[in-house]
């Protein structure tokens, strides 16, 4: 199979009858493009930022509100990811912490090994709380509180997290019991529900650095809303595996 990577331009390509049936695209660009009279069965797309652009057209049809709301109708509280005062985030953490905890309650029932299983190549479910320990650390610790050594061991970067000038030698490179997961995820849950408790509108406010790019500015309100972010995303993806490894037996 042949593969194409960043170092491969491939802007303003045409394929014309081409057959690319059973292509994977991860993390390309994709914006722009038109497509005409193609077969799109069986496609499966994810775009974690599809709500952040201007239209997705299928048929002619902006599919964007659609999706919107059958994923806030799927995740009860996710629609409260974008709330602005203090009363409002509250309740959406407390809305998101009921959601992880059932699912943790769900993984508890699965068979032994299960947090540690990769569906097509993604994060198994232990990997991905120790991303969001890491997006907790990133930006509530470095972002909001200006830790200068903000990050938990356990954290796990990604691709995207590279090259931000952040101090890699304090991860670890052994994989972590499940049971030490636990205890950093629950940690960094209780970090956020705390800061919650006693945030003050003039506080939402505040300015702080965008803790990858400093040299842009974010405010108290827009590092916890990309936390929000963070969460239900991965909470989506975690669920979604969840269901192919029940499907599969895959354990």
């Amino acid at each position: 199979m042949a593969t194409f990577t960043r170092s491969d331009d491939l802007r303003g390509a045409e394929f014309v009858e081409a057959d690319l049936s059973g292509s994977r695209f991860v993390g390309a660009d994709l914006s722009g493009v038109v497509m005409r009279g193609v077969e799109v069965q069986r496609a499966d797309i994810d775009a974690p930022w599809l709500v952040h652009g201007e239209f997705f057209h299928v048929n002619g049809v902006d599919v964007i509100p659609f999706v919107e709301a059958e994923l806030n109708r799927r995740f009860p509280g996710r629609a409260d990811r974008r709330a602005a005062d203090p009363d409002g985030l509250r309740a959406a953490w407390a809305a998101l912490e009921r959601t992880w905890a059932a699912t943790l309650e769900r993984v508890a029932t699965m068979p032994a090994g299960t947090v540690d299983v990769s569906v097509g190549g993604e994060w198994s479910f232990a990997q991905t709380l120790r991303h969001l320990v890491l997006a907790t650390d990133t930006w509530l610790r470095r972002g909001i509180l200006e830790i200068d050594q903000p990050f938990h061991p356990l954290g796990l970067r990604d691709a995207g997290t590279e090259g931000d000038g952040a101090e890699t030698s304090v991860f670890t490179t052994i994989t972590p019991s499940y049971r030490e997961v636990l205890e950093a995820r629950a940690g960094r849950v209780a970090m956020v529900r705390d800061l919650l408790a006693t945030v003050t509108p003039d506080e939402l406010t505040v300015t702080r650095k965008n803790p990858h790019a400093p040299e842009h500015t974010e405010t108290t309100l827009s590092c916890l809303h990309v936390i929000l972010e963070e969460e239900w995303e991965h909470h989506r993806y975690a669920v979604r595996d969840l269901a192919a490894i029940e499907a599969k037996g895959v354990a």
